[in-house]
Order: structure tokens, then sequence, then C-alpha cells
């Protein structure tokens, strides 16, 4: 169950990985293909707002990154929790505010990932 875990916390990293590319380096290029409901100018003046919104996208690809380097079980399952979680809140967060496909795309397999870990180390181990 642990290799498999890792491999949806790794899914989970890349996508967000993706989510910083596209808010902080293709916004304005990027952002009109998929967003086709905002007026052109939007995303020439919410560049900024964006690249700070993949810049917190990257300290969560770094948390879960992290938790590839932790040896100890309990540190990683901590951890594992903690960066999971934050993911669950930020993708339940922007699928009631902005889409629902944000639900989907972004909380889903973090919430999917966190069950699954939370049932190996407090049931299973």
């Amino acid at each position: 169950m642990e290799l498999l875990i890792n491999l949806l916390i790794g899914l989970i990293a890349l996508l967000h990985a993706y989510f910083l590319y596209f808010e902080m380096f293709a916004w304005a290029t990027t952002g009109p293909r998929i967003f086709r409901g905002f007026p052109k100018d939007f995303f020439a003046s919410t560049r900024a707002m964006a690249a700070n919104q993949g810049l917190y996208n990257g300290f969560l690809v770094a948390g879960l990154l992290w938790t590839f380097f932790i040896e100890d079980p309990l540190w990683w399952a901590r951890v594992s929790i903690f960066f999971l979680t934050c993911v669950v809140i930020a993708g339940i967060f922007g699928g009631l505010t902005a889409s629902k496909k944000i639900f989907v795309v972004q909380a889903l397999p973090a919430i999917t990932a966190l069950a699954l870990l939370l049932i190996h180390v407090y049931i299973v181990s």
C-alpha cells in the first residue's frame, strides 16, 4: 500500500508542478485557452496574482517531494498527512469558489491518497 500512496503523492506533486509552471510562466499565453470565459485582457492584468498562486503550488510540491526523503515512518506519515491535507483544503476551496473541476482534479486525488495513508498508518500498521 505504501507504493500506491507514494505513487499518488508523486502524481499530486507533478500536478502541482504543472500548476506552478502554468501560473508563474504561462498564465498570459495558455490561460486564455484554458479559461475561455474570461476576457483576454484579464490575464495580463492578473499575471502577478497568478504567479503568487504558482509560488504557493511550488511550496506544496516541495513538501510532497520531501516525503520521498523521510526515512522515519512516523515522520513520513505526519509530513505526508500535512501536505496532502493542504492540497485537499485548497482543492475544496477552489471547487467551491472557482470551478467544480478544481475539486475533481486537485482535491480528489489528494483525498484518495490521504484516505489510503490514514488506513495504512492507523488501521493496517
